[in-house]
């Protein structure tokens, strides 16, 4: 809908112009041209600007890439070291398993110790209600009461085994007892030191997909972000397309301007050669102090007195650098008059990029258009719209612009003037310097 009314809107811009053209007189001529020059400006400054947001929004896009990169490759990196850490888990875990079935292992060593000590003291308990039921008897008695040297021997040795029997006894349920405590205190420290273990990755583990949260979250605000300059940046685009196609409209009633004022020049070409001696003494008693240049005969004559110092084609120009010079260069003091260089209608003054000051002429002559430039002025003596003879002052000559010097760089265009001058040609060919 937006681009509809657009064309609309230029579709009538246009059919209006086009009426203000037919209708309008030679002396409004100069207010259109400096409209339209104004408007050209304009548009161009906003291409500039637009062109630089772009430029600065494909760079916000690249930071955005590369911060998005570096994320992403610390994303990785957790991934890396959550795999890892995935891996001790497994590892500690396995080793769980392993310690559990050691400790199971245990449990039923200890269980049986349990059983053994038990056993001896059930054992103890028996030897000790035999004593009390018998009454006390001492190991001397027993030997004393031998019959024989033979009895005496068999019953020391029943008394010795009996009582190594005891010391086994008490000696083994020491150790029992000790190595069930001994048992007890590993399998408690085996638990712990696993549980720990266990509990420090888990705490890695989620230090870590914490982190990873994070990272992800922070991606997902880029990738938001870079579609948001990536719209911004297509609007733009969009914004500098329509500027283009305006630029493109804008000349283009330029050109038809030039090509207006080129049919009055033709128009008044004819009656400028019936009073050319009269507005020419007309012109000369009103021209600024300076030399003016010798007029010759036929329709051209060279725009200004003064030393040739650069002709037509590809030169260096010193701090200038080198680039084709479409026009010759004609140097003097500043202040020099400015001549037309044949009869014609001023079709542009003003200031333009590296030409400064400068004046331009439409001239009709034999049935052909051509359009002479004349640039670096110090100074004006016409407006857009004016009729001007051959040889009539219209600016003083001068230093503005990309100039190395006062003088007056001066061109021929057969046709209308492009901004590429592509129909530029050497002005030797018309004028004799």
């Amino acid at each position: 809908m937006k681009k509809l009314t657009t064309r609309s809107f230029k579709t009538v811009s246009a059919v209006l112009a086009l009426a203000l053209f037919v209708q309008i007189p030679a002396a409004a001529s100069a207010a259109t041209l400096d409209e339209l020059k104004k408007e050209r400006s304009q548009l161009e400054a906003e291409k500039k600007t637009i062109n630089k947001s772009l430029e600065q929004k494909t760079n916000e896009i690249q930071t955005n890439q590369n911060r998005q990169q570096k994320i992403i490759s610390q994303l990785e990196q957790l991934g890396g070291e959550i795999n890892e850490t995935n891996h001790k888990i497994a590892v500690v875990e396995l080793d769980i398993e392993i310690a559990n079935e050691e400790i199971s292992i245990l449990e039923d060593g200890i269980a049986e110790l349990k059983e053994k000590i038990e056993q001896r003291n059930e054992l103890l308990r028996e030897r000790a209600r035999a004593i009390q039921s018998s009454g006390t008897v001492s190991y001397l008695d027993v030997l004393l009461g031998a019959n024989s040297f033979v009895d005496f021997i068999d019953r020391f040795s029943a008394v010795s085994t009996l009582m190594d029997a005891d010391r086994q006894i008490m000696r083994e349920q020491k150790e029992d007892q000790e190595k069930l405590e001994v048992q007890k205190l590993e399998l408690v420290k085996k638990k712990e030191n696993l549980e720990a273990n266990k509990a420090e990755l888990k705490s890695l583990m989620a230090s870590l997909n914490n982190q990873k949260k994070e990272k992800k979250r922070l991606v997902a605000e880029l990738e938001k972000e870079e579609a948001k300059l990536r719209a911004e940046k297509t609007d733009l685009k969009e914004q500098y397309h329509d500027k283009v196609e305006l630029s493109k409209e804008l000349e283009e009633k330029f050109l038809k301007e030039q090509r207006r004022l080129a049919e009055v020049a033709r128009q008044k070409a004819l009656e400028a050669a019936a009073a050319k001696k009269k507005k020419q003494s007309s012109s000369n008693s009103s021209v600024s102090s300076g030399n003016l240049p010798v007029v010759s005969s036929g329709h051209w004559t060279r725009p200004a007195a003064g030393r040739f110092t650069s002709g037509f084609g590809g030169r260096d120009i010193g701090p200038i650098g080198s680039k084709n010079h479409l026009g010759v260069d004609i140097a003097n003091s500043i202040g020099t008059p400015v001549v037309a260089a044949a009869d014609g209608v001023v079709s542009y003054v003003g200031s333009m990029n590296g030409y400064g000051n400068v004046v331009m002429v439409t001239h009709s002559i034999e049935g052909q258009l051509f359009t002479t430039t004349y640039a670096h002025l110090s100074g004006f003596n016409t407006s857009v719209g004016a009729s001007v003879s051959k040889g009539q002052q219209i600016a003083r000559l001068g230093n503005s612009g990309n100039s190395t010097g006062p003088h007056v760089h001066f061109e021929i265009h057969v046709g209308e003037w492009n901004g590429s001058r592509s129909n530029a040609v050497n002005p030797l060919n018309y004028i004799s310097l």
